[in-house]
C-alpha cells in the first residue's frame, strides 16, 4: 500500500518497528523516520497500519506516538486498519485538534499489492474529501457509510461474513470432494462468478491447500473478537460467529497461526 502511494506521487515519511519491512518503499524515496511521533512531526497527515488495537493505541497515544508530536492544527489523521477500535486513541486525538478517519480496507494482500483494495470509510465529510487521493493510490472502490466508527463496523459485518462462510464452505468442500463431484476448475469458476464475501479468494486455496498468508489465522480470530465484543455491546445474539471462532482458535493451537485463514 505504501509502494503505491509513492508510485502514485506522495511523498512519504515511514516507521516500522521492523525497519526491513520498510526498505523496498525506500528504495521508491520515502524518508525513514525513527517512530511514530517523527513521522507525525514531518507530515500532514498520517497513515495507520497495524495489527491489533493494543498496537494501535500505543501509536497515536503512547509515549512516542502520533499526538504527542509538535504537530500542525487540524492535521489529518487517516486510521487505516481494521482492528482499530479505541476509544482512548479516538480522545486524545480529539484534544489535539487532529481530524481522524477510520477506513479499514478489504481485498487481501493480493489486491494490496495492486492497488484495488476497497476501502470502507467513517468519518466527516470535510475529513473524508482530504484523504480521498489516498484512498484512490490504494484502492479502485471507496465507500463513506457514514461518521467516525462506521468504517470499522462495517469491516466487522463483512469480516464476520468471510470468517464464519469460511468454515461453512471448508465443511462443504470435504463432502464434495468425497463424493468426487467438486473438481478444482468447476468450483474455482463457480467461486469467481459467485464472487461473495472473499469467498473466490479462498475456495481456489483450499482445494489448492496454498494458504500462504493474505489474511493469518491470528487475525481472523482476533477480528471474530472484536466483532463478538461488538455484537455483546449491541445485545445482539451472534451464535455462528461465536462457534466459528473456536475453529480459528484450534488452528491456532496446531501452530497455523500464521497461516491464511482459509487454513482454519
Amino acid at each position: 500500500m505504501a509502494l503505491n502511494l509513492a508510485k502514485a506521487g506522495h511523498k512519504l515519511v515511514v516507521h516500522d518497528i521492523d525497519q526491513s519491512k520498510t526498505a523496498a518503499v525506500r528504495a521508491q524515496g520515502a524518508e525513514l523516520a525513527g517512530n511514530a511521533e517523527a513521522v507525525a512531526a514531518a507530515v500532514e497527515r498520517t497513515i495507520l497500519i497495524v495489527e491489533t488495537t493494543d498496537q494501535a493505541e500505543a501509536v497515536i497515544a503512547g509515549e512516542r506516538g502520533i499526538i504527542k508530536g509538535p504537530g500542525r492544527p487540524h492535521r489529518g489523521l487517516h486510521v487505516d486498519h481494521r482492528s482499530l477500535r479505541g476509544p482512548r486513541a479516538r480522545r486524545a486525538a480529539s484534544s489535539q485538534s487532529i481530524a481522524m478517519v477510520d477506513a479499514p480496507v478489504s481485498g487481501g494482500t493480493g489486491r494490496a499489492q495492486s492497488g484495488e483494495l476497497s476501502v470502507i470509510v467513517g468519518g466527516d465529510k470535510d475529513v473524508v474529501a482530504k484523504c480521498e487521493d489516498l484512498f484512490k493510490a490504494m484502492g479502485n472502490r471507496t465507500f463513506h457509510v457514514g461518521p467516525l466508527g462506521n468504517g470499522l463496523a462495517m469491516k466487522l459485518v463483512n469480516n464476520m461474513l468471510v470468517q464464519v462462510n469460511t468454515v461453512a464452505v471448508a465443511e462443504a468442500l470435504v463432502l464434495g470432494v468425497k463424493r468426487g463431484s467438486i473438481r478444482k476448475r468447476s468450483t474455482t469458476s463457480y467461486a469467481s462468478r459467485r464472487g461473495e464475501c472473499g469467498l473466490e479468494l479462498r475456495v481456489p486455496r483450499i482445494l489448492k491447500g496454498d494458504y500462504e498468508p493474505g489474511g493469518t489465522i491470528d487475525i481472523s480470530y482476533k477480528d471474530q473478537e472484536l466483532e463478538t465484543a461488538f455484537a455483546k455491546r449491541l445485545g445482539v445474539p451472534v451464535l455462528l460467529a461465536n462457534v466459528t471462532q473456536q475453529v480459528y482458535q484450534m488452528a491456532r493451537a496446531q501452530g497455523l497461526n500464521k497461516q491464511d485463514g482459509s487454513a482454519s
